[in-house]
């Protein structure tokens, strides 16, 4: 391939490049996600359900340890 063949590719993908790059900052949230998504669960019965049962097994796997609190 010649020298003016692959000017003529790098200039076409330095062009494509260029407009994901306009793509990408186009749909990036203003915000973090994790902000987004902070107390979504906020009161939410099920979820300090879930939360209880993870935990709860989670104690379960460490040695010593009573998975019994109350909680």
């Amino acid at each position: 391939m010649s020298s003016p063949e692959h000017e003529k590719r790098v200039a076409a993908l330095e062009k494509e490049l260029a407009q994901l790059k306009r793509k990408i900052e186009a749909t990036e949230p203003a915000e973090p996600w994790c902000e987004r998504i902070a107390n979504t669960f906020e009161n939410d019965p099920v979820y300090e359900k879930a939360t209880k049962l993870g935990r709860q097994y989670r104690e379960s796997l460490t040695p010593g340890k009573s998975s019994r609190k109350g909680n």
